[in-house]
């Protein structure tokens, strides 16, 4: 009898890259714990390099289809129509794709590692002098709302203020805030950041004024017809609905304009003020890195700068040659 022929095992097909992808953000968001907003950009960037290569390819793709050739070609693609920080983005995502296959099967490549990443040109974040934000924080006194709610919405938009620019608060961890969230004499507020990372941020003395004449009034703060009002939320809508991200944004851009004719402010730019408001005062880097709840403190040196003014006051403290070049009164 003939031998019988012996099969060679089957070489094991590669999952689509749509199916990577699918773990990647799942890793994202269960391990890492990446915001919402986040694992959804990472999807979108990796979604948009896959049509890319189907239609390319004519057929569906795994993640080996991917080299370097293929990626150069999808970022010249890119940069018709996609900003340097755009397109720094997507190729910054599809590295962390690979660096996450990479940890999975050691031997696998990273076609994105040897590619450069755009220049990007960061502007100077806004930030405006401490006075102007006093007076930023003190518009709320004028704002023109309708009467039955007038106090409740005047005190719920002074203490937002004052939560964006007195604790350095990001919009996302202002909407998040719970009543629950205050500590017992009101001194501090446990607030969920990125990475949902739980930090406890000082409540000083102006935000605690505000806190206080805004509670009395939150009970005002609910539907009309229904009476319904959200029972965890520290911020309300005049309807009783947890404030969002884009409310605060209308509402920081209405009493900018007001108050101080700007109406480009937003929320992040009342933290840059903070940080650098602090940084001016004299606090420790670290330490607004800790207020802040930055995890290095290259990103905080990104949001903080120096004035003119401290700038030149630090360099004729501290420099001998400034110093030494000043004249001699006699």
């Amino acid at each position: 009898m003939p031998e019988r022929a012996v099969s060679q095992p089957a070489l094991r097909a590669r999952p689509s890259l749509r199916s990577e992808v699918v773990g990647f953000i799942r890793h994202l968001s269960g391990e890492r714990r990446l915001s919402a907003h986040t694992c959804e950009a990472y999807r979108s960037d990796l979604g948009q390099l896959e049509a890319f290569l189907e239609q390319r390819l004519g057929r569906a793709v795994c993640a080996p289809d991917v080299d370097k050739l293929q990626l150069r070609a999808w970022l010249a693609e890119l940069a018709r129509d996609h900003t340097s920080s755009s397109i720094a983005r997507k190729l910054a995502a599809v590295r962390s794709f690979y660096r996450y296959l990479r940890r999975a099967e050691p031997g696998r490549d990273n076609p994105a590692q040897g590619l450069a990443t755009p220049r990007v040109k960061r502007p100077l974040p806004l930030v405006l002098r401490a006075e102007a934000a006093a007076e930023l924080v003190q518009a709320p006194a004028a704002a023109s709302v309708p009467p039955e709610i007038e106090r409740a919405l005047r005190a719920r938009d002074r203490l937002l203020l004052e939560l964006l620019y007195g604790c350095g608060l990001r919009v996302s961890e202002l909407v998040q805030l719970d009543l629950e969230a205050l500590s017992e004499r009101g001194a501090s507020l446990r607030v969920l950041g990125k990475g949902r990372k739980e930090r406890s941020v000082p409540v000083g003395e102006y935000c605690w004024q505000a806190l206080a004449a805004y509670l009395p009034e939150r009970t005002r703060l609910r539907h009309p017809k229904t009476d319904f009002q959200d029972a965890r939320a520290l911020l309300l809508g005049r309807q009783g609905q947890r404030l969002g991200v884009r409310q605060v944004q209308n509402l920081v851009r209405s009493h900018g304009a007001q108050a101080l004719g700007r109406s480009d402010l937003h929320p992040h730019a009342l933290r840059h003020m903070c940080a650098t408001h602090m940084l001016e005062g004299g606090a420790d880097l670290r330490v607004i890195q800790e207020f802040l709840g930055h995890q290095s403190l290259s990103t905080t040196q990104r949001y903080t700068h120096l004035s003119i003014e401290r700038l030149l006051q630090v360099y004729d403290r501290s420099h001998p040659l400034a110093v030494a070049s000043k004249p001699v009164r006699r």
